[in-house]
């Protein structure tokens, strides 16, 4: 969650992004023209969207049948993904494939199941090889708490660790967003820093597992989009942060705020003003740390591209 100062030239990524459900967005030059389809039985076909799977990513699949859709039950790497329907009547289902940032390089399935009329089970799935990632490296200079707590700041980073786990273990049955999802800044059009293997005061640390905006202390912080305050806490290592829930396991985290502006247990509009850029936490100075998790899966929200229901 570090800015790097030296970094405020314009990062090489993609431009604003607006999204109301997510699939991994690359260049023409690695991503496929097609979606992956395969025909199942009872009338199914699941789909892929374009995209190689990449450490990182995300792909938005689907389900979908001839008239009507049995009960559906959907995994990625043995995990439950969940599955719903835009609007009624439809007899297609989509979810999301999270593609940790560091999920081992490997062939994995989504798989699919169901049992049809006669009492039959079934299932069917679509191998997909994820990729390793090319992140870069940095070294960092920070306070050396943050890097060598001690023991009373050692328990209250695992509590909030604690804390965060159990906020994700929970996937709301619902769509809780509407619309268009945003960049949670205005007038930005690039992030960068996600990925990034980072050497702290020489000692090596996690990757970096969301997306940097510079911006000025004091800058509004916007919700991406509408959704449940889960958190609004000063944490250790990422200061002032809310974590906001949009329903099926997505949450997007805005870290190292200045001054929150949500409590939980608010219900939030897309666009909401939230809180304040700040330089709280463990930082080298003011920006906007946003995060984005499908299903505990760490993803880079500027990889999202999304459309109207």
């Amino acid at each position: 969650m570090l800015f790097l100062m030296r970094s405020l030239r314009p990062f090489a990524i993609l431009c604003t992004i607006f999204f109301s459900l997510p699939f991994l967005s690359t260049s023409a030059a690695t991503t496929p023209t097609a979606p992956i389809r395969k025909p199942c039985a009872s009338g199914i076909t699941l789909q892929v969207s374009p995209g190689p799977a990449v450490q990182g990513s995300l792909l938005l699949v689907k389900v979908q049948g001839k008239k009507t859709l049995p009960e559906i039950k959907s995994e990625w790497d043995s995990k439950p993904i969940p599955l719903w329907r835009e609007g009624s009547g439809t007899v297609t289902l989509h979810g999301l494939l999270g593609i940790d940032l560091e999920l081992h390089p490997a062939p994995y399935e989504w798989k699919v199941m169901w049992t049809d009329a006669d009492g039959t089970a079934q299932s069917c799935s679509v191998s997909l090889a994820v990729r390793a990632g090319k992140f870069t490296t940095e070294h960092l200079k920070v306070e050396n708490q943050f890097v060598q707590p001690n023991p009373e700041q050692e328990k209250r980073a695992a509590d909030d660790q604690k804390k965060m786990r159990a906020i994700y273990d929970t996937v709301t049955p619902e769509v809780l967003w509407t619309g268009k999802f945003r960049l949670p800044l205005k007038d930005v059009a690039t992030g960068g820093n996600f990925g990034r293997r980072r050497v702290l005061n020489g000692q090596p640390r996690s990757p970096h597992a969301g997306v940097d905006f510079p911006a000025m202390a004091g800058t509004p912080v916007y919700a991406s989009q509408s959704g449940n305050v889960v958190l609004a806490e000063d944490l250790y290592y990422s200061g002032n942060t809310v974590v906001i829930d949009h329903g099926y396991g997505i949450y997007t985290l805005y870290a190292h705020l200045s001054a929150m502006e949500a409590h939980a247990g608010d219900k939030v509009a897309a666009g909401a003003e939230i809180g304040k850029v700040g330089a709280t936490g463990r930082v080298t100075g003011p920006h906007l740390h946003w995060g984005l998790t499908i299903q505990h899966a760490r993803v880079n929200g500027m990889n999202i591209v999304q459309r109207e229901p």
